[in-house]
């Protein structure tokens, strides 16, 4: 199904509703998103409630308003990765430890169990898991300040 032919509402309850060209309707479809680090714009399916795709979206910025609006709202409310900008402190070298980061959401902290807890995405971006499996995302670490390298370096 082509972007411009998304038909996209919310219904009384606030649900995402999905009306395709055959007049099928869909109601409580969620976007999810196929490379949310890598490509979150390109690769979006929208998946009925038993989780099987109704429709899919090459790329976010194709599908016209208000349907693009709807489903960076519901994207957003899904997702929950906050982007490191400093790390502040590490209570330790070894692990566990406790880390005091600066997020794109404040300040925070969290339990690294683990090396094999930082994972390379790419030439310079990183995931880091906490002990309660919330995701960090390093885009950029050459694009972090000295002093929060030089923590991160000690670790991966």
């Amino acid at each position: 199904m082509s972007s411009a032919m998304l038909e996209l509402s919310r219904n009384a309850f606030g649900k995402l509703v999905l009306t395709t060209p055959d007049g099928a309707v869909h109601e409580g479809v969620m976007p999810v998103r196929a490379f949310p680090v890598q490509s979150p714009e390109k690769g979006i399916a929208l998946v009925d409630t038993d989780g099987h795709e109704v429709a899919w979206v090459d790329v976010l910025a194709d599908v016209p308003q208000p349907a693009q609006s709807l489903m960076r709202e519901a994207l957003e409310a899904r997702e929950f990765i906050p982007e490191i900008h400093a790390i502040l402190s590490v209570t330790s070298f070894s692990t566990p430890c406790t880390w005091h980061v600066q997020t794109d959401r404040g300040d925070t902290h969290f339990v690294l169990r683990g090396d094999e807890d930082i994972r390379r995405l790419g030439e310079t971006t990183l995931l880091i898991t906490d002990s309660h499996g919330i995701h960090f995302l390093i885009r950029d670490t050459a694009a972090l300040k000295r002093e929060s390298r030089k923590i991160l370096d000690r670790f991966k």
